[in-house]
């Protein structure tokens, strides 16, 4: 009994927990390595996708034939409009808004938000480009008359998500979001490889991939990009 007793006193005692390492990292790194991944993975799932479809249709973008469509619309200013049009003094710059009268009529018959707009003032009319994700359009104003001249281009679903790939004519919105999703996009991308780290021991192959993964592209970038 009393043999038995030293045995298990002389044991090693276990590691404290959180102490443990693997590949160098406390288990407690290789946890939040594993949640990290995994988080990033969830928020980069759609946007990656996204992202990775475009680049081929942009890739091959010459071979995507797409016919775009366009619309002209005109119209006439009513003489209530035109007068706060007329209004707006000949030396107007780019920082003189457009008329509140004028962005509401816009709006009404072409569906058109014009406030906050960048826009261009002339001695005859007032020009408004409308650029958006997969489209174009603009209007122009006959500061006389009150003549109004609207046209949409709309080039296809393909150039829209061509367009979102880009962060051409977005939004603010879009932007952030991009900004997020290339954040999200590094810590998945890190986190990876230190698990790879983790498990190159049990796997050979792991640093022959990763490194085909660096020589491959740069090798193109040196010798056989022109």
């Amino acid at each position: 009994m009393n043999q038995q007793t030293n045995r298990q006193s002389h044991k090693a005692a276990p590691p404290a927990k959180g102490k443990r390492k693997k590949g160098g990292f406390s288990a407690f790194w290789v946890r939040q390595f594993h949640t990290w991944h995994w988080m990033s993975s969830a928020i980069c799932l759609v946007g990656m996708i996204l992202f990775a479809v475009t680049g081929i249709t942009l890739n091959h973008a010459a071979s995507i034939e797409s016919e775009p469509a366009v619309v002209s619309q005109e119209g006439t200013l009513p003489d209530d409009v035109r007068a706060t049009l007329a209004a707006v003094p000949d030396g107007a710059g780019r920082e003189t808004p457009v008329p509140q009268a004028v962005s509401r009529w816009l709006d009404k018959e072409y569906g058109i938000d014009a406030a906050g707009r960048a826009h261009e003032w002339s001695a005859d009319e007032l020009y408004i480009p409308l650029p958006r994700a997969g489209g174009d359009g603009w209007v122009a104003i006959d500061r006389s008359s009150g003549a109004v001249l609207f046209e949409d281009t709309d080039r296809g679903w393909i150039a829209y998500f061509n367009d979102l790939h880009k962060g051409r004519d977005t939004g603010a919105a879009w932007s952030w979001f991009i900004d997020i999703f290339a954040v999200a996009c590094v810590i998945f991308s890190l986190t990876g490889l230190l698990l790879l780290q983790l498990h190159a021991k049990k796997r050979r192959a792991t640093w022959p991939i990763v490194g085909a993964g660096v020589i491959i592209p740069l090798f193109l970038m040196i010798f056989l990009m022109h």
